[in-house]
């Protein structure tokens, strides 16, 4: 689908703020689901970009980091300018909204950017936890700190937040109240400590997973992940799973 840009921000230097003006998709988005972005340039495969926000029922926002030729050639794109467009798609989160004051959400980096939707859609204002190397990466703060009840933030290094690693601010926060679902999305590292330390707990854990995609719509099994002994695709079954079921 041929989409609008009708916004374009840079809040940091590789990263990109985009909105899209697209009634249909933005009508039918759900929390975790992605976006198959032509990027133009000589960049011949799409890339998978997850969805940050829907707004209006008709506007979707996703936020990327220029990582290679394509990324680069999006980036260079102007309001004004149409993209090529394929979502939504892929399988979000399951939402219990009903314990969404006991949720907490954990991203890291550059997987922080799914879960602002996941926080509203969840409703209640859910607790977020957010992991930066630095206080210059960080972002979103304010928009986060709206759509929660409790926002901590960590940095790797202690220059901003709280100095140390977001399982050890879940741990902190597993010892001072009730923790009833964990969602989160970021380093592989850090999803597979979250997603034991749920198990440990018996707390459901839900990751979303970031896989190199081909078609995005589960054709060539590009994107593969182990689940339960078994190979699923990233695109088509996910990108979000049950972080139990994950082999990391």
């Amino acid at each position: 689908m041929i989409c609008e840009l009708v916004k374009k921000e840079q809040p940091k230097e590789h990263i990109y703020d985009f909105t899209v003006l697209c009634p249909e998709m933005a009508e039918q988005a759900k929390a975790g689901q992605f976006l198959h972005i032509l990027c133009g340039g000589d960049a011949y495969l799409r890339r998978p970009i997850s969805i940050c926000d829907v707004t209006e029922g008709k506007y979707l926002r996703f936020i990327f980091e220029v990582r290679g030729e394509g990324t680069k050639s999006l980036a260079e794109k102007k309001v004004g300018e149409s993209i090529d467009i394929l979502g939504p798609l892929g399988n979000g989160f399951s939402l219990h909204p009903e314990d969404a004051e006991d949720a907490l959400l954990i991203g890291g980096g550059i997987g922080i950017f799914p879960l602002l939707n996941l926080a509203k859609e969840l409703g209640n204002k859910p607790n977020v936890i957010l992991g930066f190397r630095n206080k210059d990466a960080v972002m979103m703060e304010d928009e986060f700190s709206a759509a929660s009840s409790k926002l901590m933030i960590a940095t790797d290094d202690g220059s901003y937040g709280f100095h140390g690693l977001v399982t050890d601010l879940l741990k902190q926060q597993m010892e001072t109240g009730r923790v009833s679902h964990i969602y989160t999305c970021g380093p592989t590292p850090m999803m597979r400590a979250i997603a034991e330390i749920g198990k440990e707990h018996n707390i459901p854990v839900q990751v979303s997973l970031e896989e190199r995609m081909g078609c995005g719509v589960g054709a060539c099994v590009t994107c593969t992940c182990m689940v339960n002994g078994g190979r699923k695709r990233v695109c088509k079954d996910g990108p979000v799973f049950d972080g139990a079921e994950v082999e990391f």
